[in-house]
């Protein structure tokens, strides 16, 4: 399985990192503000939706990093920041407005980015590993 390695410099390309990173989750520990350089870094344990589930496994899961630039601030809504063990489950992500990106997280939690632009990248680390559970959401 070949690693992905995309970027996002507009709203139509950040549509497609957030399918990829749909359902990744994430430790609160691991979700960095580099203030001095003006970068917002996530380290995932990313589900792979692009695997072909008809080969060898059933479902596949990867290591990724989740970078944001030219952050000027960042704003928790309902992050256990007290808590850097707990597990985050993200959803999606978009633009908000012309200078915010949102991450958009299970049981209502959002981190808001103020960015100056939108500048992202998302790059697979290490190598993937089976898993036999695929994420799955109640229907509305």
């Amino acid at each position: 399985m070949a690693k992905l390695k995309l970027s996002a410099l507009d709203g139509d390309d950040l549509a497609v990192i957030s399918a990829a990173v749909q359902d990744s989750l994430v430790a609160v520990r691991d979700c960095a503000y580099f203030a001095g350089e003006k970068r917002f870094v996530l380290l995932l344990n990313r589900f792979c939706w692009e695997a072909d589930s008809t080969v060898e496994t059933a479902y596949w899961r990867t290591h990724s990093a989740l970078v944001f630039n030219e952050v000027k601030a960042v704003h928790h809504h309902r992050i256990p920041l007290d808590k850097p063990d707990r597990v985050l489950d993200l959803l999606s992500m978009g633009l908000e407005g012309a200078g915010s990106a949102i991450l958009r997280f299970a049981a209502d939690r959002t981190i808001r980015l103020e960015i100056g632009r939108l500048a992202c990248h998302l790059g697979d680390v290490g190598e993937p590993w089976p898993t036999p559970w695929k994420p799955a959401h109640p229907a509305a």
